[in-house]
C-alpha cells in the first residue's frame, strides 16, 4: 500500500471529531475503573449487564477489522456472495448459541470457554484449548492493530511501526483501566459511531455509481461479472467451479464448521453474553446481536462493491492486478473520492472505533483465558483474587506488545479475509467439533477431548500446507472452507475412536455438562416478572430473525 495513493485529505473539523471521540473513549474507561474491585468484575463485568448492552457488545466486538475492511474488501472481490458470511456464516449460528449453547455456559457459572474443557474433559484437553485460544488472540488482534495503523498512517503520514504503537496504546489504556466493562460500553459507543460512519459512505457511493440499478450494470459489466451479483451459488468465493461443491462448501464449511465454530464456541463473542445478568439475558445476547447482524452487510459489503467499479485505483486493480493498492484499501479509497470534511472525519472515527472494538475484545478474551486457565490453573495457584486482578492487567499489555509484531503478519495479505478464515480453521473448526460431540454424548472420554482437538488442528495445518506448496488449487477462500471441514471431520473421528478404547468420566461429574445428564430446569430461563413481556421471548425473538434470514437468501438469490 502507497500512503501517498490513500492520503485522505482531513481538515481541522475532523480531527476535531476524533479528539472528541478517543476523549470520550478513555472517559469510559477510567469511569469504569471505578466499578472493578474483583478480579469477576474486570474480566466478567460482575455478571451485572442489562441484555440490549450485551446484545449490541456481542455484535460491535465483531465489528473489527473482519466486519469492516475484510468484508468491503471481500465485496469488491467476489460481490453478493460476500453475504454468506453473514447471512449463513454469522446468525443462524448465533441463534444455535442462544437456544442450545448459552444455557451450558452461563448455568455452568464458568468464566471462560477453556474452563468449560476443564469441567468436561480434564486438564490435558484445557491446557490444549487455552494454549491455541491465547495465540489465536494475539494473531487477530494483529489483524485488527495493523489497520488500525493503516488508519494513523494514511491520515497523519506516520510510519506503519510508529501507527501501530500509538493505535495499541489507545486501545490499552482503556482495556486495562476497566476490562471487560470498559471493552463493552465502548463497543456499544463503538456500535452506533460505526453505523452513522458507514451509512453515508453507503448512500453517497450508490449515489455516485446511479444507485442499486446503475450498481448492478457496472457490476456486470466488470471483470467479475453478473455473478457477483448473485449470492449463490458463490463459485469464486468458494473457489469450486462446480455449483453443487460450492453450495456445499459454503453450507458445510462456512455455515457449518466455520459459524458454528466461531459463533459458539470463541469466547471473545461467548465473553459478552457471559457477562448479562440472567440466564435470560445471556440467552437474548447473541439473538439481539443478530438483528443487526442481518443488516450490517448493506453498509460493509455494498460500499466494497461501489468501489471496486467506481474508484480508478480499484479498477485497475481487479481488471490486472497492477497498481500500489489492495482489496483491504476499498473502503478507504471511497471515503477519500466521496465523502467531504466533517463527514470524512466521522467514517474516520467509525473505522477506528471498529479496529479499536474487534482488538479490545480480542485483548480482554486474552487476559481472561491466560490469567485464569493457564496462569491461574497452572502456574501460581491459590493466591489472592487482587493478585489475579493484577495479572490480568499485566498480561493486558504484554498481548498488546506482542499484537504490534502479529500485526506484521496481517501486513502480507491482499484480503484479510483469506488470511482470518486460516485461522478459523485452525483453532474453531476442530474446538466446535469436540464441543459439541462433548456436550451430547456422555460417553465421550477426556482423552478423546484433547487427542481430537490436536488431530483436527493439525488436519487444518495440513491442507493449508498443501494449498499453498499448489498440492490443492483453490482460489478464492475455498482452502479455509476445506481445511476447516476436513478438522471437523478428523476431531470427530478421531474422538470417536479415542473414546472406544479410553474411560470416560463418571456421570455423576457430569451434570450441567453433558446435554441428557442436566435437568431441564438447570437450562430454562426464568419467565417471571420483568422477564415475562413478549418481546424479552427467547423463542419468539429466534423464529422472527429465523424468518428474516431466510427471506434475505431468497431475495438476493
Amino acid at each position: 500500500m502507497d500512503s501517498d495513493v490513500l492520503r485522505l485529505d482531513a481538515s481541522a473539523i475532523d480531527y476535531v471529531i476524533l479528539a472528541s471521540y478517543f476523549l470520550v473513549v478513555l472517559g469510559i474507561g477510567v469511569l469504569a475503573r471505578r466499578q472493578v474491585s474483583s478480579s469477576i468484575d474486570f474480566f466478567l463485568s460482575g455478571r451485572s449487564l442489562p441484555a440490549w448492552v450485551t446484545g449490541l457488545a456481542f455484535v460491535s466486538a465483531n465489528l473489527g477489522a473482519i466486519e469492516i475492511m475484510g468484508m468491503s474488501a471481500n465485496g469488491a472481490q467476489y460481490g453478493m456472495p460476500t453475504m454468506h458470511y453473514f447471512w449463513i456464516g454469522a446468525v443462524p449460528a448465533m441463534l444455535f448459541l442462544a437456544v442450545v449453547m448459552m444455557p451450558f455456559y452461563y448455568g455452568s457459572k464458568v468464566r471462560s470457554v477453556p474452563e468449560f474443557m476443564l469441567r468436561r474433559f480434564g486438564p490435558a484437553a484445557h491446557l490444549v484449548n487455552a494454549l491455541s485460544f491465547a495465540l489465536a488472540q494475539v494473531l487477530i488482534a494483529g489483524v485488527n492493530l495493523y489497520l488500525l495503523g493503516t488508519i494513523v498512517n494514511v491520515l497523519l503520514g506516520w510510519s506503519l511501526w510508529v501507527s501501530l504503537v500509538v493505535a495499541a496504546l489507545i486501545v490499552l489504556v482503556y482495556t486495562t483501566l476497566g476490562g471487560l466493562s470498559a471493552a463493552i460500553y465502548n463497543e456499544v459507543l463503538q456500535f452506533f459511531v460505526i453505523v452513522a460512519a458507514l451509512l453515508p459512505l453507503t448512500l453517497a457511493g450508490l449515489h455516485k455509481v446511479g444507485g442499486w440499478e446503475g450498481l448492478k450494470d457496472k457490476v456486470t459489466a466488470s471483470p467479475g461479472g453478473a455473478e457477483q451479483l448473485s449470492a449463490w451459488p458463490g463459485n469464486e468465493l468458494s473457489g469450486f467451479s462446480n455449483d453443487f461443491l460450492s453450495v456445499f462448501g459454503i453450507i458445510f464449511g462456512l455455515g457449518f464448521v466455520l459459524s458454528f465454530g466461531y459463533w459458539t464456541t470463541n469466547f471473545v463473542e461467548v465473553q459478552r453474553a457471559m457477562a448479562s445478568k440472567s440466564m435470560s439475558a445471556a440467552r437474548r445476547t447473541p439473538v439481539i446481536g443478530a438483528f443487526p447482524k442481518l443488516f450490517i452487510p448493506f453498509i460493509v459489503v455494498i460500499p466494497g462493491m461501489v468501489a471496486a467499479v467506481s474508484v480508478q485505483e480499484m479498477v485497475q486493480f481487479k481488471a490486472d492486478g497492477s497498481g500500489d493498492v489492495t482489496y483491504n484499501d476499498a473502503l478507504l479509497l471511497l471515503m477519500r473520492d466521496l465523502l467531504p470534511n466533517g463527514l470524512l472525519g466521522l467514517a474516520i472515527t467509525g473505522l477506528l472505533a471498529s479496529f479499536m472494538a474487534g482488538m479490545a475484545a480480542n485483548i480482554s478474551a486474552f487476559n481472561t483465558v491466560f490469567s485464569y486457565d493457564i496462569w491461574q490453573t497452572y502456574v501460581v495457584k491459590d493466591k489472592p483474587d487482587g493478585y489475579y486482578l493484577r495479572v490480568g492487567r499485566i498480561v493486558t499489555i504484554a498481548a498488546t506488545v506482542a499484537a504490534i509484531f502479529t500485526a506484521v503478519i496481517a501486513s502480507g495479505y491482499s484480503n484479510l479475509m483469506d488470511y482470518l478464515q486460516q485461522l478459523f480453521s485452525f483453532f474453531n473448526a476442530p474446538l466446535f467439533a469436540t464441543f459439541i460431540l462433548g456436550m451430547f454424548w456422555k460417553r465421550m472420554t477426556p482423552t478423546a477431548g484433547w487427542v481430537g482437538l490436536v488431530v483436527g488442528t493439525g488436519s487444518a495445518i495440513f491442507i493449508f500446507i498443501l494449498s499453498e506448496t499448489g498440492v490443492i488449487s483453490l482460489q478464492g477462500q475455498g482452502a479455509s472452507f476445506l481445511a476447516a471441514g476436513v478438522a471437523f471431520v478428523a476431531d470427530i473421528v478421531v474422538s470417536v475412536l479415542v473414546t472406544m478404547v479410553t474411560a470416560p468420566k463418571p456421570e455423576s461429574e457430569l451434570r450441567g455438562l453433558v446435554y441428557s445428564l442436566t435437568p431441564k430446569a438447570d437450562l430454562s430461563e426464568n419467565r417471571t416478572g420483568d422477564e415475562a413481556v413478549w418481546y424479552r421471548s427467547t423463542p419468539m425473538l429466534v423464529g422472527v430473525a429465523g424468518v428474516l434470514v431466510v427471506a434475505l437468501n431468497i431475495i438476493f438469490f
